[in-house]
């Protein structure tokens, strides 16, 4: 540049590799503004590339003692072997999130937000940690599943340790021909769902109630929780609102 302030990014591929470099660049701004370049930043995309690799070398053992199930080049969930229906909640939960990410990134990759798509992989490999292939066969199989499509996301950021990873994991065939992740719709499903509770437009804590549940249900469900009992202590609401899905509110 004319005023000999661009950066050379070949130090920091010799420090950190291509891929830090990349995903740095890509997370840190829109392809089309200007980016200014922090070290800070370079360093936490590293990190984050480490936390991949340690996270997926820690699953190994048990993914490849399942191996018949490996997720094969199309990507599939179908290809292994998941039972969606038969996971407890907190595997349902976690299986919600992961396909929630890849429905909000592919949606940011439509509008060309390259940058947020890194933040959504690295939520991913959030809800992913909180997940341990050893934990049984249908925790190995969300494991398989949600590794797969992590890999995928982040190959045009950090094509070298994903295509590393996607072999050493035993998934089928070349990365680069798998088929884009796209979210499962019956994944996003949940049987209940967690809507705030008010008391006079203040935030008192939340109820469970069915997906499907309907706005009398809702009122029940809210009236006779804990925290409206204690915060209502005996009074009775003059009015209820409720915003299915989202809230209710009970006003004294």
């Amino acid at each position: 540049k004319s005023k000999n302030n661009g950066v050379d990014p070949q130090a920091i591929i010799d420090a950190y590799g291509a891929d830090t470099a990349r995903v740095f660049m890509m997370n840190t701004a829109p392809p089309e503004q200007m980016l200014e370049w922090n070290e800070d930043g370079v360093k936490g995309a590293s990190r984050f590339l480490r936390r991949v690799w340690a996270y997926a070398h820690a699953q190994h053992g048990a993914l490849a003692a399942g191996a018949v199930g490996a997720v094969g080049a199309a990507g599939a969930a179908g290809a292994t072997q998941l039972n969606a229906a038969k996971l407890d909640d907190k595997l349902a939960k976690a299986r919600r999130e992961l396909h929630g990410l890849i429905r909000d990134a592919n949606r940011d990759i439509a509008r060309i937000q390259y940058n947020t798509v890194v933040s959504f992989a690295i939520k991913v490999l959030n809800t992913l940690e909180g997940v341990q292939a050893t934990a049984g066969a249908d925790a190995r199989e969300v494991v398989r599943e949600g590794l797969s499509m992590l890999l995928r996301l982040l190959n045009p950021f950090a094509p070298h340790i994903t295509h590393v990873l996607w072999n050493e994991l035993g998934y089928q065939g070349d990365l680069l021909d798998a088929k884009w992740p796209v979210e499962d719709a019956a994944a996003l499903q949940a049987d209940t769902i967690e809507i705030m509770l008010q008391v006079n437009g203040k935030l008192r804590g939340s109820i469970s109630v069915a997906a499907a549940a309907s706005k009398e249900a809702i009122e029940q469900a809210a009236l006779a929780s804990e925290a409206a009992r204690r915060h209502l202590a005996g009074a009775t609401p003059k009015k209820v609102i409720v915003v299915p899905g989202r809230l209710v509110n009970l006003v004294l």
